[in-house]
């Protein structure tokens, strides 16, 4: 886990303080941390190194929620949904100083805790954070977790804090040894991951300029187009993002228009479209020569990805709202050579980046999901030409989210049939695949969890 030291920002309002916040809004609102971050960090710019220290609180906190949770609810009388959720908030961003920070003093992690405690709960509060951050550091060395028993969901549970339901679903899924595995890389740090513009110069050249400039990048080892960056620059201010050089993208998330695999001068529908990674991804393989049609429901979304094809210079990408769990109507009802159905999901693979998100999920999640992924899959197939090809794709680890909606739809739909994904993704990528299907894993592979399978319609 990277260690950060603890700085005061030139600023009114204090870097915990902030951190604070921010909790209390993913908890309370069920919102997203990256956006809250970059909202605050745009409207209260900070030092490098106070920037760095924000973010690690935040997301250290969240990843680490589950068993800091755990030890408050032995040290307060009531449970921690009771407590007021500011100050449930608080208490967590203080105990993970303590358990995981070892380069923020103990003692400045304590006073700052207690000193908002007090200023917006008032003085029993301030005692209450004392009390417990005090109870922590005596017994800091002999905490305990449940123990790893013949059930060894609680013990995994609580050890890398993750939902006791989702450790199961995953022991059945993936085994106890592998589950282990996959819960410890959910609580490391998302490496930043961009996409080179393939229509405005090579990765090569965009790995020289940013080298140039001093930032740590190195080639991805899956995607041919893909880099990963060591910065905590704002991703509008690195050099060749308003030149439209790249585009931010998980290496996972690129090697989902290569199993696509679209051709110049193809329609191509993009369902589920918004902020539009994959259809850019898409025109620049096509080499913008052919129509990708892009719909989603979000308005906010379907803006930011027509920012994105104006930025890297597209012309045959076009944003449409539309609900496509509802079909397809007008201009929009195809035919398509290809569709690409990147689902609405539970975002189970994205832990690692989105760690609020396995607090935010319940086990019917997953099961909705599933009956809108059928809905989706079902109402779009029949828009595909005779010999199209649609890809099915998730960025969750649910089989529920996943095998299970593709085998349902193969089931009854007889003029298809499921292709091997390996012999359409890059060379590099060819083992990323479990029975025909693309399967990338955080702990296998260092990529966010993706699913994808594709399927050919009959000639």
């Amino acid at each position: 886990m990277k260690k950060v030291s603890a700085s005061r920002p030139n600023r009114e309002e204090g870097v915990r303080e902030l951190a604070a916040e921010i909790l209390l809004k993913v908890d309370t609102r069920k919102a997203y941390a990256d956006i809250l971050l970059d909202h605050s960090l745009k409207k209260f710019p900070l030092p490098l190194r106070d920037r760095a220290l924000v973010t690690q609180l935040v997301y250290g906190t969240l990843r680490w929620r589950g068993r800091i949770d755990w030890h408050i609810g032995g040290s307060v009388p009531r449970p921690l949904s009771q407590m007021n959720p500011y100050l449930r908030n608080l208490l967590r961003l203080t105990l993970y100083q303590l358990l995981f920070l070892d380069k923020i003093p103990d003692y400045a992690a304590v006073h700052e805790g207690v000193e908002l405690a007090k200023r917006y709960r008032g003085p029993r509060a301030a005692s209450l954070v004392n009390g417990v951050a005090r109870r922590i550091l005596r017994e800091r060395d002999n905490l305990h977790i449940p123990a790893l028993q013949d059930d060894p969901a609680p013990y995994l549970s609580i050890s890398f804090s993750h939902p006791e339901w989702l450790v199961r679903k995953w022991l059945d899924y993936f085994g106890r040894e592998e589950t282990a595995a996959l819960l410890k890389a959910n609580n490391a740090e998302s490496p930043l991951t961009l996409r080179a513009n393939r229509l405005k110069g090579s990765r090569e050249l965009l790995l020289e300029t940013l080298r140039s400039k001093g930032f740590e990048a190195t080639p991805t080892p899956w995607s041919p187009q893909g880099i990963q960056l060591k910065s905590v620059a704002a991703v509008d201010q690195l050099p060749g993002f308003q030149e439209g050089l790249f585009q931010v993208q998980g290496e996972a998330s690129q090697l989902i228009g290569f199993l696509l695999d679209p051709k110049p001068g193809e329609r191509v529908l993009d369902a589920c479209a918004a902020p539009g990674g994959k259809t850019t991804h898409l025109a620049e393989l096509m080499e913008d020569k052919g129509e990708v049609i892009a719909t989603d429901v979000s308005a906010r979304g379907l803006e930011k990805l027509k920012e994105n094809v104006q930025r890297l210079g597209l012309k045959s990408s076009r944003a449409v709202a539309a609900d496509v769990s509802e079909g397809l109507k007008g201009a929009l009802a195809g035919p398509y050579d290809r569709i690409l159905i990147d689902a609405p999901c539970s975002g189970l693979g994205t832990l690692r980046a989105h760690p609020e998100a396995k607090w935010h999920r319940e086990e019917r999640d997953t099961q909705r999901l599933s009956r809108l992924q059928k809905r989706i899959l079902k109402g779009l197939f029949p828009y595909l030409k005779e010999g199209g090809i649609l890809v099915y794709a998730t960025c969750t680890l649910s089989r529920e989210e996943n095998e299970e909606v593709v085998e349902d739809f193969l089931s009854h739909q007889r003029d298809c049939g499921l292709e091997d994904a390996a012999g359409y993704l890059p060379l590099e990528a060819a083992s990323l695949v479990r029975e025909k299907y693309f399967l990338a894993l955080p702990h296998k592979h260092n990529t966010d969890g993706f699913f994808a399978a594709r399927i050919k319609k009959a000639p």
